[in-house]
């Protein structure tokens, strides 16, 4: 998605047409794109670039120039080496001639393919992405680009780049769209037989819309293709958004803003216990209402945002610089697509509720470096909150329990009150300003109001309730690097 984008499509929500979400939306991986998948992530495992290449703020010439060296080895052995695990044959041949312009469209499309599985998947190479990152912006640079002979950018293909290309892009203004791409999800309430009719009734509606937009350009598996690629969007949304959800859900049944129960207040103080915010009981409701409703604005527009935030990253006019933030070195670069998208999702948020606190937004500072910075922070808001739901909705399973039930009401006072007793204390200390040694670095700005969720979140093991969310399969709220 290139820059100069009409601002129309600026905040395509899971409630806007589906051809504006269809342009962020990634075309799902095909059979021989998850080959060459495996093969980066394999060699992006084992690479150490950035240890090599970011590690020096010296910026005499000299220092410039083995830096430059050490870049442009170390990615001749990495392009080198993913073309021989790719086909031996002919990487014996670049191996002798180092002719990677011969072999251009192979590297991009490799690099596009570790991009586009990333943007639909949040939560796999969260080590090896970063690097990926980082390899490409140093091969834009002039001086690695004109050694290579040829550029690594390549653009993210998407649904409505694919529909467009085979002049189909009426299928996105289809009513019957969203059944074909709905995901049919497990729930208590519908019996096996609903969920059974779902199913069919989705099935049916796929083999209707292939027929009748199948024709010389684009072929019923094409068409079905690209309708999985929007249901794992929806499921996407169903993952990552509706944790945020029950979180506002919950807030709104346990909690109201004009009126609180005995113990159950939300007020905060500066000073006590850590906090950096003063707020009566209304006010600390709506400002964690407003910072859950930011939260799922921004992730019903991540896949727009993390579009923004790659041609942020990857703009060879706006080439990051190497500086220590305070919180190690990192490449510091403007991300001004990002921001500017970040602003219209803000004034959304806005002009709907009363807004409590700053309206900042840090970006390329030494708060949040660079837009990567930035798309992983918010890629951690399910991890922070998915678990907090699991304890809450667990609570009722535990007390079918005879043991666990007594042990619920001997230490907790019964099931509603855990459930108020968990809430109440993420409710005040997770959005109290909290988490860094200054009121700028935490406090009340966009960025600080995850700062905050954080720092409670390691200091979970220290309250009274910790063990129920061991008892609901807690393992920790980091995920795991290894996916």
């Amino acid at each position: 998605m290139e820059e100069d984008e009409d601002m129309e499509w600026i905040l395509p929500s899971r409630r806007s047409h589906m051809s504006a979400r269809a342009r962020y939306i990634p075309l799902r991986l095909q059979h021989k794109e998850r080959k060459r998948l495996h093969i980066l992530e394999a060699s992006l495992n084992v690479s150490r670039y950035t240890d090599v290449v970011d590690t020096n703020l010296d910026s005499t010439e000299r220092q410039k120039f083995l830096q430059l060296k050490s870049q442009l080895i170390d990615i001749s052995a990495f392009l080198t080496g993913i073309f021989i695990a790719a086909d031996y044959k002919d990487g014996q041949e670049l191996l002798k001639d180092k002719d990677f312009a011969k072999h251009a469209n192979f590297f991009r499309e490799v690099f596009e393919v570790g991009r586009r599985h990333k943007i639909m998947n949040p939560e796999k190479m969260r080590t090896e992405y970063g690097k990926l990152v980082f390899l490409l912006q140093d091969s834009l640079s002039s001086n690695i680009k004109d050694q290579l002979g040829f550029s690594v950018k390549m653009g993210i293909k998407t649904v409505y780049g694919f529909l467009k290309a085979k002049g189909a892009l009426k299928l996105l203004e289809e009513p019957d769209i969203e059944i074909a791409t709905r995901e049919i999800l497990q729930d208590p309430s519908k019996s096996r037989y609903d969920l059974q009719k779902e199913i069919k009734k989705k099935e049916k509606t796929v083999k209707e819309l292939c027929a009748k937009y199948k024709s010389r350009e684009i072929n019923e598996d094409e068409i079905k293709f690209c309708l999985y690629s929007l249901t794992d969007n929806n499921s996407f949304l169903n993952s990552n958004a509706l944790p945020i959800q029950k979180m506002l859900t919950f807030l709104t049944a346990f909690f109201k803003p004009n009126h609180h129960e005995t113990g159950y207040s939300l007020e905060i103080k500066a000073g006590e216990h850590g906090a950096r915010l003063s707020h009566t009981h209304e006010k600390q409701f709506q400002y964690v209402h407003q910072s859950l409703t930011l939260w799922l604005e921004i992730m019903e527009n991540m896949f727009m945002l993390w579009f923004m935030a790659e041609n942020d990253l990857l703009n060879e006019g706006n080439p990051p610089l190497l500086s220590n933030t305070g919180q190690g070195i990192h490449r510091v670069q403007p991300a001004p697509l990002v921001e500017r998208a970040m602003h219209a999702i803000l004034a959304k948020v806005q002009s709907s509720i009363e807004w409590v606190g700053s309206s900042v937004v840090h970006l390329g500072d030494h708060n949040v470096p660079n837009a990567l910075v930035f798309i992983d922070k918010y890629t951690q808001v399910p991890r922070i909150l998915v678990p907090i739901v699991t304890a809450i909705e667990g609570v009722d399973k535990l007390i079918k329990q005879p043991t666990t039930k007594q042990y619920i009401d001997k230490a907790f006072g019964g099931a509603d009150k855990l459930k108020k007793d968990i809430l109440v204390d993420f409710f005040r200390f997770g959005f109290d300003g909290s988490g860094a040694d200054n009121f700028i670095d935490a406090g009340s700005c966009i960025d600080g109001r995850l700062t905050s969720a954080w720092n409670w979140c390691s200091q979970l093991e220290t309250k009274p309730f910790y063990p129920i969310f061991l008892l609901s399969g807690f393992t920790g709220f980091d995920g795991d690097f290894q996916k």
